[in-house]
């Protein structure tokens, strides 16, 4: 099993359905085992940093999620409020249209913008959606991504059509290293799919099934 492995994990509860005894439950756990993070809805940003205020645990959230479809003003304006509320970590969407479109300017704008407000020691990863890109429009949103200065591009929201690949957390990571990591995403469900990502370059997972993965 890979050394630290704890230490890869985004612990991940995005239903939105998700009450606040859930969120304390995963953040519980999350302290438990020492996972990197854990990544929730904005809405339960500032409970999970209360809870977690005297942990290595960090609170990630999501910005522009699950559809990317937000203007980049909005998608700022939510990552300022994210930060006020104790987010250490952000999780943009792209805009998946003009990727699609390969209006690869208005991509960068984009992300761009939240760049911008996410200031160390926060940090900004980029789910592109791989399940809806082709080969060439990964390469082309990675470049972007380290162009602009993310730390990590992230495979997929885990809400759309499929989620992260070994195939393309590879592509990924060849694409954007050593200066970026990739975030591998959705469908990361026990160890053997953990250790397959990591293998293929991933630096974090995010994934609702750390306990078990850990254990």
């Amino acid at each position: 099993m890979t050394a630290n492995m704890e230490r890869y994990i985004d612990h991940t509860l995005l239903k939105p359905g998700a009450t606040q005894a859930d969120i304390k439950k995963l953040c519980e756990e999350a302290d438990k085992y020492s996972f990197a993070s854990v990544c929730v809805n904005p809405v339960n940003v500032a409970y999970s940093a209360e809870l977690l205020k005297d942990s290595i645990v960090n609170v990630c959230t999501v910005i522009g999620f699950p559809l990317g479809a937000n203007t980049s003003k909005i998608k700022a304006a939510e990552a300022v409020d994210a930060i006020e509320n104790g987010a250490v970590e952000v999780d943009m969407v792209i805009n998946v249209g003009a990727a699609k479109a390969h209006d690869y300017e208005t991509v960068r704008k984009d992300v761009q913008a939240v760049r911008n407000v996410v200031k160390a020691p926060a940090i900004m990863k980029v789910i592109i959606e791989t399940c809806l890109l082709t080969d060439e429009e990964k390469v082309e949103v990675c470049k972007i991504c380290k162009e602009v200065g993310a730390e990590f591009v992230k495979t997929s929201t885990g809400f759309s059509t499929g989620g992260a690949t070994a195939e393309d957390v590879k592509l990924m990571y060849d694409t954007v290293q050593p200066e970026v990591k990739v975030k591998a995403s959705g469908g990361v469900r026990n160890k053997d799919d953990a250790e397959k990502m990591i293998a293929a370059g991933a630096g974090r997972l995010g994934t609702s099934a750390g306990v078990q993965i850990v254990q």
